[in-house]
């Protein structure tokens, strides 16, 4: 290969994103945008949580009761219902995600040492928020009824509370969170969305870049110039991968520093696997360039390649471990599963190459076949 003829190829194609506004913007502004829109939109912690109240007893503590739901930041007192009409209605109308039904002489039982049940109501048209609903209310419950059962070996036994409380928790769990000691979803969140804004820029940067020169007709002048397609497709995609490195630092410094996120690993490796990652997905915008003619038909198809593997099978929203055996083996397959691991390796729990190697080794193996294929399939003398 001719490295000044890669150079003139290259420095021509930089040339077109400085003077082509849309596409500076898509190169610059872009990663940035999605990452700052689902940064802010996406979270995993289910909070304020609607609910109201049918209370039928109206007593002290059947108002505490709720207290113990109004006063924690898991729950939002919505207001109180006058009957389970009006209560299945505001669950219809998904204005509350809880409904809770106070019996009557609530406080005369509990005040007699009898045990009264109180009926729970959950919206479960979203399973992952209705069991997450569902542990607040069991976990609320608990340290209630251990609060009565201090109370009650208090009072009939003498026991101080202290004794009481021993004798209710003979066996304490202590537990404690690694790596993400605050449970931040924004944490793992701002880390995993790196993986999903770089899977989906370099492959559109590239794809669009190579497209745009079939559609306008100007990549006849390369079909007929002495440029090698290997001169031509290095040429062409070195300034997308440039553009695409450089976005790598600003999508960390947004990581860490406007969503706070800590990075505790080697900041030269994660740098160096994240170029690898880019190299991969790079290929993937040459490959879409190789099949489609039309810029809408590239922007369509790196949709459909890149945000959906991303999204459902990297781990980001849905553990790949509770997928069917099929899903896994798909998961498997895709780069953006094994950059997942090394960037929320590399943030929340201070890995480096000892560790992640083998992850940045097959995604070194998956853009040399992306680009070896690339390179195979381009031709100079295209099929009509």
């Amino acid at each position: 290969m001719n490295r000044a003829r890669i150079l003139a190829v290259a420095s021509k194609e930089w040339r077109e994103i400085l003077r082509d506004r849309l596409f500076f913007t898509m190169a610059f502004g872009v990663p940035l945008l999605i990452m700052l829109v689902l940064g802010y939109g996406l979270s995993l912690d289910v909070e304020n949580i609607p609910f109201a109240v049918v209370d039928r007893d109206r007593s002290e503590l059947s108002r505490d009761y709720v207290h113990q739901f109004s006063d924690s930041r898991y729950f939002d007192l919505l207001g109180y219902a006058r009957d389970e009409r009006e209560l299945a209605r505001l669950l219809a109308d998904s204005r509350i995600r809880l409904g809770l039904v106070i019996p009557d002489r609530f406080q005369e039982r509990l005040q007699g040492d009898r045990p009264v049940e109180v009926q729970a109501l959950i919206d479960g048209m979203f399973p992952y928020r209705a069991q997450t609903t569902k542990g607040y209310l069991a976990a609320i419950h608990a340290e209630l009824n251990r609060e009565l059962l201090v109370e009650f070996l208090g009072r009939t036994r003498g026991m101080t509370p202290e004794r009481a409380a021993e004798r209710v928790a003979p066996v304490r769990l202590e537990q404690r969170y690694l790596f993400n000691q605050a449970l931040e979803s924004d944490w793992s969140m701002a880390s995993g969305l790196m993986m999903l804004v770089l899977m989906v820029s370099p492959p559109f940067l590239t794809a669009l870049g190579v497209v745009r020169e079939k559609e306008s007709g100007s990549i006849y002048n390369i079909y007929a110039s002495t440029v090698t397609r290997g001169e031509f497709i290095l040429g062409k995609l070195i300034p997308y991968v440039g553009v695409s490195c450089f976005n790598i630092l600003v999508l960390w410094w947004v990581a860490t520093r406007i969503f706070g996120a800590p990075f505790k690993g080697d900041p030269l490796f994660f740098y160096l696997a994240s170029v690898v990652y880019v190299i991969c997905t790079a290929g993937i915008g040459l490959l879409v360039s190789i099949l489609v003619r039309t810029q809408v038909a590239a922007v369509l198809l790196t949709m459909v390649i890149t945000f959906i593997p991303s999204m459902l099978y990297s781990g980001l929203l849905v553990p790949v471990e509770s997928m069917s055996r099929e899903a896994q083996l798909q998961a498997h397959l895709f780069p953006p599963f094994w950059y997942l691991q090394i960037a929320w390796g590399s943030f929340l729990k201070g890995l480096g190459w000892e560790r992640l190697w083998s992850q940045t080794a097959l995604l070194a193996g998956y853009a040399a076949v992306l680009w070896t294929l690339g390179l195979s399939l381009f031709h100079k003398r295209p099929k009509r």
